[in-house]
């Protein structure tokens, strides 16, 4: 944890505020609509999504809870692996973003709602480098493509939000092909799960998962699957 967050995390419950881990619901005119291409596609082959929505710890914890998931890494996308360590992204310099690498079932769940997840109760995507009480590049909205299909989609599906007035502020997400992801450091994977009652957790990332339940419920699946299990 950079000693930024850890003086955010102090000051916050010193004073008491909850501010930051208020309902992404605070920021949209109505239930943010599920996008047109949603239908899972009939394929026996596991896909990837990375997406990066603001600190890893909350994105990855609650894709740990989402129908069809197979795994999630919290990592780094946007900049070279050589610099791919979390106190150098951290200094908001290195081009990368705090990313998750999302395994699913394409017959489970299909992208597209794997963005509607991203979109609804993940992140707010109106929130320019910076997401809660975290600022910065290294904390920006993102989808990192991996081929012209997921390019296609999410263009789309940006497109389909702002004609419905989804959101009270423009939708600042970029739209970036993947040069690669490189998977964080053993300590910050499952951090969500493993530590739920860390301050930080407790304000900022918790209420996205009540609002996954909430209201997503068919989306929702109560265990997580973690990454230790997954391998």
């Amino acid at each position: 944890m950079s000693s930024l967050k850890h003086s955010i995390v102090v000051i916050s419950l010193a004073l008491g505020l909850q501010a930051w881990g208020l309902s992404l619901a605070a920021q949209t005119t109505a239930p943010v609509e599920a996008p047109i291409a949603g239908i899972p596609a009939a394929s026996s082959s596991l896909q990837t999504a990375v997406l990066a929505g603001g600190c890893f710890w909350g994105t990855q914890g609650v894709f740990e809870h989402v129908k069809g998931v197979r795994r999630v890494l919290a990592g780094y996308s946007g900049g070279d692996g050589s610099t791919a360590q979390y106190e150098t992204v951290s200094r908001g310099t290195t081009g990368h973003a705090e990313s998750i690498q999302i395994t699913f079932d394409p017959a489970i769940i299909s992208y597209a709602d794997i963005l509607h997840v991203f979109f609804s109760v993940a992140h707010d995507p109106t929130q320019l480098n910076r997401q809660g009480p975290d600022t910065g590049t290294q904390y920006r909205s993102s989808i990192f493509y991996a081929n012209a299909e997921q390019q296609k989609t999410a263009l789309a599906y940006i497109a389909q939000l702002n004609q419905a007035h989804a959101f009270k502020a423009p939708i600042v997400t970029r739209v970036d092909p993947l040069k690669g992801f490189y998977a964080a450091e053993a300590y910050h994977q499952d951090f969500l799960i493993r530590n739920p009652r860390y301050p930080y957790i407790v304000y900022n990332d918790l209420p996205k998962i009540a609002d996954l339940k909430r209201e997503l419920p068919q989306l929702y699946v109560d265990q997580p699957v973690m990454v230790a299990a997954a391998k």
